[in-house]
């Protein structure tokens, strides 16, 4: 038995029954009360305080064996920051994502400068494989010694115009903080963000690249792999 089907016992309801409930929170801009009256519609009377613990219980964990099995990342990363307003202060989150839009890593914090691009770029070369070839940023000038600091090797590329893949990666966030009217905290913020990025993109290939049935398949093959990292059975 896997750690994570291990950690559904003692709970009233089996496994099936929570990884759906934090399926339809993570990869939908449903609110712990949205999903906790489609859980109704199925027959499943659970309250949305049970969703919320469930989520934060093991959303976190799916997200990391979903990184974990995904393919490696492309060699070319963006980052990009985008503001926050967060009970009435301003607040950056930080977002890198690689050529085909998938998120590698988010991080909120308060400030936006040279000390959080450090800590953000440490963080997201610890959690890699490989170092990228090319780090595309805006024109954020604690990127320079970052990116020198920590990949030397990697080639700079500090221009606007070629961040929109990770300008175009901050619209599900927004979708997620027009649905919440905004977040609570920064904490919360980075508590929902963190695995909402690869369960979302675990679900959402690029349609775009495939015909039908190889898209259906894909899907299926995510849903495969979905029960895989829940440890539910099909």
């Amino acid at each position: 038995m896997s750690n994570i089907a291990a950690s559904y016992r003692r709970h009233r309801y089996p496994g099936e029954i929570i990884a759906h409930a934090v399926w339809l929170y993570h990869r939908f801009t449903f609110s712990y009360r949205g999903s906790e009256l489609l859980m109704a519609e199925r027959g499943v009377r659970v309250s949305y305080e049970t969703v919320g613990q469930w989520c934060r219980k093991f959303g976190l964990a799916f997200a990391a064996e979903i990184r974990r099995r995904r393919p490696h990342p492309r060699d070319k990363w963006h980052l990009d920051e985008v503001r926050l307003r967060i009970n009435g202060r301003v607040c950056w989150l930080w977002r890198a994502v690689d050529a085909d839009g998938t998120v590698l890593d988010i991080l909120v914090q308060e400030r936006r400068n040279q000390v959080v691009a450090e800590t953000f770029l440490r963080r997201l070369v610890e959690g890699q494989h490989a170092e990228p070839r090319v780090v595309v940023t805006d024109k954020l000038a604690g990127y320079i010694s970052a990116v020198k600091k920590l990949l030397p090797r990697a080639d700079h590329r500090r221009h606007k115009g070629l961040n929109n893949r990770a300008d175009n990666s901050h619209q599900p966030t927004r979708q997620r903080e027009r649905g919440m009217r905004r977040f609570k905290s920064p904490e919360q913020a980075q508590r929902l963000l963190e695995p909402f990025g690869p369960v979302r993109d675990h679900f959402c290939p690029r349609r775009e690249h495939q015909g039908a049935a190889a898209y259906r398949r894909t899907l299926a093959d995510r849903f495969a792999t979905w029960r895989a990292v829940t440890g539910v059975a099909a």
